[in-house]
């Protein structure tokens, strides 16, 4: 991969850090005032529903962090090595570990009967892509350790 192509993932990444750090910082705080003050019955959840979606920004970013990695190792021709193994490794696993905050959550409010249809949308919009972000790096993965065993051979060959 050029290193042009890389820079520009690597920009794209940290754009994306910084959008997602602002919205923590300042929408979701006035999103959670509003929708307590739209909603007053369900006004003892602002502040759980607010912990548990910070807390699923840390994986997120743990992953920003993995990517950003695996993008350096790439840059460095290290691409099929087993660090690449490890940073995909970590993506699955933080993709996994929004899933199970978010089922919890959904589950959660479901069990209060305070899920809105909207959130249900957006939190099973949002399981669905780490779900497919923890296959897609899962067959990375396997594909990635599938051709060091062949690199290895080889070199023993030879």
């Amino acid at each position: 991969m050029k290193r042009g192509t890389t820079t520009s993932l690597k920009l794209a990444i940290f754009i994306i850090g910084i959008i997602s750090l602002a919205l923590c910082i300042f929408w979701l705080p006035g999103l959670s005032r509003e929708a307590a003050k739209m909603n007053p019955e369900y006004a003892h959840l602002r502040l759980p529903v607010l912990v548990s979606l910070y807390i699923t920004v840390i994986p997120f970013f743990l992953a920003l962090y993995q990517a950003l990695k695996l993008l350096g190792y790439i840059e460095s021709k290290n691409a099929f090595s087993e660090l690449a193994v490890v940073s995909l490794k970590h993506i699955k696993y933080c993709a996994n570990t929004i899933i199970i905050i978010y089922v919890i959550g959904i589950s959660l409010l479901v069990s209060q009967n305070a899920l809105h249809p909207g959130i249900a949308i957006i939190g099973f919009a949002i399981v669905f892509a780490a779900f497919v972000i923890s296959l897609f790096t899962a067959v990375l993965q396997e594909l990635l350790r599938n051709a060091l065993e062949i690199k290895s051979e080889n070199d023993l060959t030879v």
